[in-house]
């Protein structure tokens, strides 16, 4: 069973030392272990015993702690390693903190997609941090911090116990425009019970009920309604969300090149895809970050009647026409060619590109 990796990330001064301090300290959490960029940075509270490794320690609640200074491979390369040798107790998941101006794809990208990584470590969920007091400033003058928001799967609003977080309401509105498909929770103190972070990923086993939290298609359709009554220039105005509904099967060499060609041809403004597929007839969960492809994930069973695809859509400078200009790669029929390789449908593949290239 492959170990899952959580990405903590926010915006400078956010609470991400908080909340990782509280986590610690909670019996549930006695097998993570925990990846930061420097322990200058981040402070955290009961550091205690030094191991072989000089960047590993542990800490009083039995988590195992160690900077990252380089390689990420490497990092959770040595760390699973220490754990097969006994120099490092068992551990059960890897949490990651960026620092505040971190963008998070690298990261969930190094994860999901380096080959030495991939039968120890699976991508779980990406948790956002959101200042309560300076949120809303920080979403209008960082565009790091909109990002980090876009791409979360929990969402966190923190300090909303001060007085000062009078902008909260505002803030989730705002947020619910940004990310429609993410879970947003309050927290004060970094209090928050842990099973409420994670356990974002599908897994083949799924229940109707997870994955229709999963994809929250319900909400980005809302999103979108609202959205076409917004004004130019509004705040992230160049940030779109939308949901689509495809009437008939896809195949499967249509999906693997359309998901292939939108990440490479317009990963910089596809901040999110997600959907539940008919592929042939069989239910598929996808999921994509910018050039990020997940592994498609067949699920055991239809989780209703439906039998719709059903497509949700985080852009940024990227309009619905232009995506659905590309859905015609989905019915693509291919031929192998003598080295197995599928070769599109010239038509077909003509148009996506003319579509990938429109309104640039």
């Amino acid at each position: 069973m492959r170990l899952p990796v959580s990405i903590i990330t926010g915006f400078l001064g956010s609470g991400k030392t908080t909340l990782l301090n509280r986590l610690l300290q909670d019996p549930a959490m006695a097998g993570a272990a925990v990846i930061i960029n420097e322990f200058g940075e981040i402070g955290l509270d009961h550091l205690l015993i030094a191991t072989p490794n000089e960047n590993t320690v542990l800490l009083a609640s039995g988590c195992i702690c160690c900077t990252l200074r380089g390689d990420l491979v490497n990092t959770l390369r040595d760390l699973d390693k220490q754990r097969r040798q006994g120099d490092l107790p068992p551990f059960d998941r890897v949490l990651i903190e960026t620092t505040g101006l971190a963008d998070p794809v690298p990261i969930a990208q190094t994860v999901v997609t380096d080959e030495k990584l991939a039968p120890t470590y699976i991508l779980d969920s990406v948790i956002t941090l959101v200042d309560g007091v300076n949120g809303l400033q920080q979403l209008d003058s960082q565009p790091e911090s909109v990002k980090q928001a876009a791409l979360a799967d929990r969402l966190l609003i923190t300090k909303t116990d001060l007085p000062e977080a009078t902008v909260v309401p505002a803030l989730l509105a705002r947020l619910s425009e940004l990310n429609p498909g993410a879970q947003v929770l309050t927290v004060a103190h970094g209090e928050i019970t842990p099973a409420l972070l994670f356990g974002a990923a599908i897994a083949p086993e799924a229940r109707a009920a997870e994955i229709a939290r999963w994809l929250r298609d319900g909400e980005y359709a809302q999103v979108e309604t609202r959205q076409r009554g917004m004004i130019a220039g509004k705040h992230d105005a160049g940030i779109r969300s939308y949901s689509m509904v495809l009437e008939t099967p896809v195949t499967r060499a249509g999906l693997t090149a359309w998901l292939t060609a939108l990440a490479s041809l317009r990963g910089a403004e596809l901040l999110r895809v997600k959907g539940l597929v008919n592929v042939e007839g069989e239910p598929v969960a996808v999921h994509a970050v910018q050039t990020l492809i997940h592994e498609p994930v067949t699920l055991e069973r239809w989780p209703d009647a439906e039998r719709r695809s059903r497509l949700v859509f985080i852009t940024r400078n990227m309009t619905r026409d232009a995506v659905e200009g590309t859905l015609d790669l989905l019915s693509w029929q291919s031929e192998a060619s003598i080295t197995g390789v599928p070769k599109p449908d010239p038509q077909a593949y003509a148009r996506f590109l003319a579509a990938m290239t429109r309104m640039r």
